[in-house]
Order: C-alpha cells, then sequence, then structure tokens
C-alpha cells in the first residue's frame, strides 16, 4: 500500500507540472513495472503448468492447441488494440487533470467494445471447424484443435471485458489490481484446468472451458473495479450524463486501428509460420509451440516495463512534459534491454530443463532446448522493439511502428523461415526469428531516440 502511495504522488507530480528527479523518475519506472512484471511472470509460470498437464496426454494433444494458439492470439490481441485506443485517451486526459472526459471515454469503450467482441465471437463460431485444416493440420489433431478454438472464442467478450478494465486502470496509474487479477486468472486456470483434463477426463476439451471459466471470473472482478470503485474512471457519478461523443471513436480508430490491423497481419504472419513448421511433423509442431511458451517467460518482463511506459508517456503527453517523455522512453527502454538480456542468458543456459517442465517427450525438450538457445542471442533487441512500441502507444503514435513491425516480419522474418526450414528445419524458423527481432528492435528504437513520435497525439 506505502509503495501505491508513493506512485501515486509521483504521477500526481506529472501532472502537477512539478519537477522530478532521475531518481524520482527510476523509482516511478520500477513501482509501476515490478507489479506487472510478476504478473506476466506468473502468467508465464502457470501457463507452463497449463501445458505440462495437456502435455502429459500426448504429442498430439500440445500439437492441437499450439496448431490453433496464434488464431487465439489473433482474437487476443484484436481487443487489445481497441481497449488501448480508448485507453490511451484517457492517459492523456488524465495527464491533463480532466477526469470527467476520462470517463466519458470510459463509457464509450465499455459500448463500443462490447459490439467489436460479441462480432469477433460469431466468427470463431463459424470458423472453428475449418481453421485446423486451414492451417495444415492433419486429421489426427483437428478435431480438438477445433473444439479448443471454439470454445475460446466463445469467452470472447468476456476477455475483452477483462482487457479494457485492465487497461484503463493501467492508465490511470494503478498497475497492483489488474496484476493481482492476472495471477488469480493464472491461478484459476490451473486448477480448472486440473479438474476438468485429469478428473473430468475432458482433456482438450477441459483445458479450454478451464481457461474460458477463468477469464469469465475474472472478467467480472476487474470490471467492478473499474467501473465502481476506482477514484479516476468511477462511473457512478451523480450527474454526469451519457452523451454519444463521435470524436472519442474518430480517436480510438486512429490510435487502435494500426494496432489492429499490425495484430491481424502480424498473427498472420504467425499462421503463416505455423504453416511452415506444420509439414515438419507433429514432434516439430510441439516444440515450436512449447519452446514459445519457454521464452515467452524472458520477455514478459519486457511488456510488463512496457506497460509502465505507456502510462508515463501517455500522462506526460496529457500534462504537456515532453521532457519528461523524451526521459521516461529512454530510462524505460535501457531498463526492458537490461533485464531481457538477463532473462536471455538464463533462457540459454537452462534451455533443455525449461521444455523437459513441461513435456514427458525427449525428442520434443531436444529440438525446443536448441532453438531456446538460437533465440536467447535476440532477446535485448527484441526488449528494444517492446518498449519503443509501448513508448509510441502511450503517445497516441502507433502507424509508423506498426509498419516498422509488419515489413520486418513479412519481408525477413518469413522469408527467411520458409528458406532456412528446407535445410535446417524447425531450427531454421527459429534462427530467422532471431535475426528479425534483431533487426525490428534497431529500427524501433532508432526511431524512439529521433523522437518525431512525441509529436503524435489522439484529439
Amino acid at each position: 500500500m506505502a509503495e501505491m502511495k508513493e506512485s501515486d504522488r509521483l504521477l500526481g507530480y506529472i501532472r502537477d507540472g512539478k519537477p522530478l528527479t532521475n531518481r524520482d523518475k527510476l523509482n516511478l519506472i520500477i513501482k509501476l513495472s515490478i507489479p506487472s512484471i510478476l504478473a506476466q511472470i506468473t502468467s508465464v509460470v502457470m501457463f507452463f503448468i497449463d501445458q505440462a498437464m495437456v502435455g502429459q496426454l500426448g504429442a498430439n494433444a500440445s500439437a492441437a492447441i499450439g496448431l490453433v494458439e496464434t488464431s487465439t492470439w489473433l482474437f487476443g490481441s484484436l481487443t487489445g488494440a481497441a481497449s488501448m485506443g480508448f485507453s490511451v485517451q484517457v492517459a492523456h486526459f488524465i495527464g491533463a487533470k480532466d477526469n470527467v472526459k476520462a470517463r466519458e471515454v470510459f463509457r464509450h469503450a465499455l459500448l463500443a467494445t462490447t459490439v467489436l467482441s460479441i462480432v469477433l465471437a460469431i466468427v470463431a463460431v463459424f470458423i472453428s471447424g475449418p481453421l485446423p485444416f486451414w492451417l495444415g493440420g492433419g486429421a489426427d489433431i483437428a478435431h480438438d484443435a477445433s473444439v479448443y478454438f471454439l470454445l475460446f472464442g466463445l469467452s470472447g467478450p468476456f476477455f475483452q471485458l477483462y482487457n479494457l478494465s485492465a487497461a484503463m486502470l493501467k492508465c490511470s496509474g494503478n498497475m497492483r489490481l489488474p496484476s493481482m487479477i492476472s495471477i488469480l486468472m493464472c491461478v484459476l486456470d490451473v486448477v480448472f484446468n486440473y479438474f476438468l483434463i485429469f478428473h473430468a477426463r475432458l482433456g482438450v476439451m477441459g483445458a479450454a472451458i478451464g481457461t474460458s471459466l477463468s477469464i469469465v471470473v475474472c472478467s467480472l472482478i476487474i470490471a467492478y473495479y473499474a467501473v465502481f470503485r476506482n477514484v479516476m474512471l468511477s462511473l457512478r457519478r451523480v450527474g454526469e450524463s451519457f452523451s454519444w461523443v463521435p470524436q472519442y471513436i474518430q480517436n480510438a480508430l486512429k490510435i487502435g486501428l494500426p494496432m489492429a490491423v499490425q495484430s491481424v497481419l502480424m498473427s498472420g504472419a504467425q499462421i503463416v509460420s505455423t504453416i511452415i513448421v506444420a509439414p515438419l511433423g507433429t514432434i516439430a509442431i510441439a516444440a515450436n509451440t512449447l519452446g514459445i511458451t519457454a521464452e515467452s517467460l524472458c520477455y514478459m518482463p519486457g511488456y510488463g516495463i512496457g506497460d509502465a511506459a505507456t502510462t508515463l508517456i501517455g500522462q506526460s503527453i496529457g500534462a504537456a512534459r515532453k521532457d519528461l517523455c523524451r526521459s521516461f522512453a529512454r530510462m524505460t527502454l535501457f531498463s526492458g534491454m537490461a533485464v531481457m538480456a538477463l532473462m536471455g542468458a538464463v533462457m540459454f543456459v537452462f534451455a533443455h530443463e525449461m521444455m523437459a517442465l513441461m513435456t514427458p517427450v525427449e525428442e520434443i525438450r531436444t529440438l525446443g532446448g536448441q532453438c531456446l538457445r538460437i533465440e536467447a542471442f535476440a532477446e535485448p533487441m527484441f526488449a528494444a522493439s517492446i518498449i519503443s512500441v509501448c513508448v509510441c502507444v502511450g503517445a497516441g503514435d502507433t502507424l509508423k511502428p506498426a509498419l516498422i513491425s509488419l515489413g520486418s516480419m513479412w519481408f525477413v522474418r518469413l522469408t527467411l523461415a520458409y528458406a532456412l526450414s528446407a535445410s535446417y528445419g524447425l531450427k531454421g524458423v527459429w534462427t530467422a526469428m532471431a535475426i528479425e527481432l534483431t533487426l525490428r528492435g534497431i529500427l524501433l528504437s532508432w526511431r524512439l531516440f529521433r523522437g518525431k513520435w512525441m509529436k503524435m497525439q489522439a484529439g
């Protein structure tokens, strides 16, 4: 609680135009980052356990989930882009000390994102059947893959509500509560999956139901706190009526649409990558899926620091404090690179052990471990790309970072992955990934240091 009051005090300095020392800035970055980092790491650890449960069912079960995993990411990233289109505006208004308009944006966000999420759920129902075959999966895993995607898609409106509420709370400066709810979601996911997979003997369907139930429960909890309990955002206000303001939707599209298009095309690229991996066999599909899960333990801290960067930049932009924008951008960038460099070293040393936590199949462990050691060298520049994008999002600058990321992904990673997979198999695909992430980090950090993103604002 004392740490929360300290971060609130320092965020108040931003809004009130008071000076911050470098120590204050670093203190604020740490206090905002740590809850999110811990939640991200806990999420990955719990997902490790989740994957280990499914892994006990055999390679086919892991491959079935892995086949549609990138497609679930696509749906999840679309809800995230929609949420960010509104939450960045909220951060700007809070930075400008205009909480009334921040709440107006929140009301618009609840309505617009609910409609979007229902549309996405309907799409999921219609494509769930043929999707595994579109992705190159065989008949042996198609049924389980289809069921998993269908059940995840039906939980989409609740996942959207969760993402929106968490994004709003984070942009108000409350990192702790979303982090606690994220940890709760992971714990519930593991508990539900344990009983549904092994006791109810539902297999992959049990994993999907368990994940969906955890999303529903936690979305309702976090929405309650965002809508009714947060001091800045609570919509239970006397005298504040709802009136439609098209500008808020236009601003959300300006910020969120490039992110949504990026999500579609990036996830499309991930799906193409899955198609490249699929002909390499079930062992390669499973190793690729579990390797991505293991690697996420390294890059989740980068996203935690990125959450802090988005909040700090957003409120600094709203308060017209461009001096702080520049300083926070550089400090979060170097902090993220340092943390992920350390995590990359840990991943390199313990690659085989990390894979062993998720599968008893030695072939999958060996191949996945080799891929993780290749990827470990790209982690610092991967951090640079994550933080740079989060900084730009906080300023409402999403188009050019999206173009850079898309160009790098489609023209570098996929081209190299296709070329290298023929000779080097899955290791070639991961080599292409490492090269592309390094290039993307260089390009995005170069743009960050140029500073033109500070001219981009919603509104």
